[in-house]
Protein backbone atom coordinates (compact mmCIF):
# COMPACT_ATOMS: atom_id res chain seq x y z
CA UNK A 1 0.00 0.00 0.00
CA UNK A 2 1.37 3.61 -0.75
CA UNK A 3 1.58 5.96 1.47
CA UNK A 4 -1.36 8.11 0.21
CA UNK A 5 -3.87 5.11 0.62
CA UNK A 6 -2.78 4.53 4.26
CA UNK A 7 -2.10 7.85 5.87
CA UNK A 8 -0.10 7.83 9.06
CA UNK A 9 0.21 9.94 11.80
CA UNK A 10 3.35 11.42 12.56
CA UNK A 11 4.91 9.67 15.97
CA UNK A 12 4.37 11.26 19.00
CA UNK A 13 7.87 12.10 20.30
CA UNK A 14 6.83 11.79 23.80
CA UNK A 15 6.54 7.92 23.58
CA UNK A 16 9.96 6.28 23.61
CA UNK A 17 10.20 2.98 22.33
CA UNK A 18 12.08 0.37 24.20
CA UNK A 19 12.36 -2.35 21.58
CA UNK A 20 13.82 -4.52 24.17
CA UNK A 21 10.22 -6.05 25.14
CA UNK A 22 8.59 -7.62 22.69
CA UNK A 23 5.91 -9.85 23.65
CA UNK A 24 3.69 -12.17 21.57
CA UNK A 25 1.33 -14.56 21.96
CA UNK A 26 -0.48 -17.30 19.57
CA UNK A 27 -2.95 -18.46 22.33
CA UNK A 28 -6.55 -16.24 22.25
CA UNK A 29 -8.95 -15.25 24.98
CA UNK A 30 -11.86 -15.94 24.38
CA UNK A 31 -15.27 -14.03 25.52
CA UNK A 32 -18.66 -15.71 24.26
CA UNK A 33 -21.50 -13.01 23.53
CA UNK A 34 -25.04 -13.26 22.23
CA UNK A 35 -26.66 -10.12 19.76
CA UNK A 36 -29.29 -8.98 21.34
CA UNK A 37 -32.22 -5.92 20.45
CA UNK A 38 -30.01 -2.91 22.24
CA UNK A 39 -26.82 -4.35 20.32
CA UNK A 40 -28.73 -3.77 17.13
CA UNK A 41 -29.93 -1.45 14.34
CA UNK A 42 -33.30 -1.20 13.34
CA UNK A 43 -32.82 -4.16 10.62
CA UNK A 44 -31.44 -6.28 13.85
CA UNK A 45 -28.09 -6.04 12.49
CA UNK A 46 -25.16 -5.72 14.88
CA UNK A 47 -24.30 -2.13 14.90
CA UNK A 48 -20.61 -1.76 14.11
CA UNK A 49 -19.64 0.59 17.67
CA UNK A 50 -20.80 -2.69 19.64
CA UNK A 51 -17.98 -4.68 18.50
CA UNK A 52 -15.98 -2.30 19.62
CA UNK A 53 -17.46 -2.60 23.13
CA UNK A 54 -16.62 -6.53 22.81
CA UNK A 55 -13.35 -5.88 21.90
CA UNK A 56 -12.94 -3.86 24.92
CA UNK A 57 -15.17 -6.21 27.56
CA UNK A 58 -12.73 -8.93 26.09
CA UNK A 59 -9.60 -7.79 26.78
CA UNK A 60 -10.46 -6.40 30.18
CA UNK A 61 -11.70 -9.81 30.56
CA UNK A 62 -8.71 -11.23 29.59
CA UNK A 63 -6.59 -9.23 31.65
CA UNK A 64 -8.42 -10.11 35.06
CA UNK A 65 -8.19 -13.54 34.06
CA UNK A 66 -4.26 -12.99 34.57
CA UNK A 67 -5.27 -11.54 37.97
CA UNK A 68 -4.92 -7.82 36.08
CA UNK A 69 -8.80 -6.23 37.78
CA UNK A 70 -8.49 -3.19 35.60
CA UNK A 71 -10.94 -0.85 37.87
CA UNK A 72 -8.04 -1.35 40.88
CA UNK A 73 -5.99 -0.66 38.15
CA UNK A 74 -7.20 3.01 37.47
CA UNK A 75 -7.28 3.26 41.33
CA UNK A 76 -3.57 2.97 41.37
CA UNK A 77 -3.59 5.83 38.94
CA UNK A 78 -2.88 4.37 35.53
CA UNK A 79 -4.83 4.16 32.19
CA UNK A 80 -4.62 2.50 29.08
CA UNK A 81 -6.47 4.64 26.66
CA UNK A 82 -7.08 3.23 23.34
CA UNK A 83 -4.86 5.28 20.54
CA UNK A 84 -5.59 3.79 17.48
CA UNK A 85 -8.43 1.59 16.40
CA UNK A 86 -8.33 -0.60 13.05
CA UNK A 87 -11.58 -2.86 12.54
CA UNK A 88 -12.39 -4.65 9.46
CA UNK A 89 -16.22 -6.21 8.88
CA UNK A 90 -16.69 -9.15 7.22
CA UNK A 91 -19.87 -10.82 7.69
CA UNK A 92 -22.59 -9.52 9.53
CA UNK A 93 -24.19 -10.59 12.74
CA UNK A 94 -27.88 -10.48 13.72
CA UNK A 95 -30.15 -10.39 16.62
CA UNK A 96 -30.16 -13.47 18.42
CA UNK A 97 -26.78 -14.84 17.11
CA UNK A 98 -24.06 -16.18 18.92
CA UNK A 99 -20.10 -15.64 18.23
CA UNK A 100 -17.23 -15.66 20.63
CA UNK A 101 -14.68 -12.69 20.93
CA UNK A 102 -11.23 -13.76 20.30
CA UNK A 103 -8.61 -11.30 21.98
CA UNK A 104 -4.50 -11.76 22.33
CA UNK A 105 -1.83 -9.18 22.90
CA UNK A 106 0.34 -9.22 19.79
CA UNK A 107 2.82 -6.89 20.71
CA UNK A 108 4.85 -4.44 23.91
CA UNK A 109 6.74 -1.16 22.03
CA UNK A 110 7.53 1.39 24.99
CA UNK A 111 4.49 1.86 26.16
CA UNK A 112 2.48 1.14 23.18
CA UNK A 113 0.49 -2.56 23.57
CA UNK A 114 -0.94 -3.92 20.37
CA UNK A 115 -4.00 -6.45 20.69
CA UNK A 116 -5.20 -8.63 18.00
CA UNK A 117 -8.98 -9.70 17.84
CA UNK A 118 -11.29 -11.58 15.74
CA UNK A 119 -15.13 -12.18 16.23
CA UNK A 120 -16.29 -15.70 14.90
CA UNK A 121 -18.93 -18.10 15.12
CA UNK A 122 -18.19 -20.81 17.32
CA UNK A 123 -16.61 -23.20 15.04
CA UNK A 124 -14.60 -20.21 14.18
CA UNK A 125 -15.70 -21.02 10.78
CA UNK A 126 -17.04 -17.49 10.06
CA UNK A 127 -15.35 -14.51 10.47
CA UNK A 128 -16.88 -11.52 11.62
CA UNK A 129 -14.81 -9.00 12.07
CA UNK A 130 -11.36 -8.91 12.64
CA UNK A 131 -9.35 -5.45 14.46
CA UNK A 132 -6.60 -4.41 16.34
CA UNK A 133 -6.15 -1.71 19.15
CA UNK A 134 -3.28 0.11 20.52
CA UNK A 135 -3.46 1.11 23.99
CA UNK A 136 -1.00 3.57 25.79
CA UNK A 137 -0.17 3.76 29.32
CA UNK A 138 -1.24 6.92 30.97
CA UNK A 139 -0.35 8.17 34.35
CA UNK A 140 -3.95 9.69 35.31
CA UNK A 141 -2.47 11.80 38.10
CA UNK A 142 0.55 13.52 36.23
CA UNK A 143 -2.22 13.40 32.83
CA UNK A 144 0.96 12.36 30.58
CA UNK A 145 2.13 9.57 28.83
CA UNK A 146 4.41 7.15 30.75
CA UNK A 147 7.75 6.56 29.97
CA UNK A 148 7.37 2.92 30.78
CA UNK A 149 4.66 0.49 31.89
CA UNK A 150 4.39 -0.15 35.65
CA UNK A 151 5.70 -3.26 36.90
CA UNK A 152 1.84 -5.01 37.80
CA UNK A 153 1.05 -4.61 34.23
CA UNK A 154 4.11 -6.00 32.81
CA UNK A 155 4.33 -8.97 34.82
CA UNK A 156 0.69 -9.55 34.04
CA UNK A 157 1.11 -9.42 30.46
CA UNK A 158 4.64 -11.34 30.83
CA UNK A 159 1.76 -14.33 31.15
CA UNK A 160 0.76 -14.03 27.95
Amino acid sequence: MSEAENPQLPPNMEIELDESLHATTEKWFEYPVVVHPHHTDYGGIVWHGTYLSWMEEARVECLRSLGLDYGNFVKLGYELPVVEVNIRYHQSLKMGEQAIVKTRMNNIQGVRIYWDYQITNWRGSTTYVSGRVTLVGIDREKGKIMRQLPPMLLDTLVKL
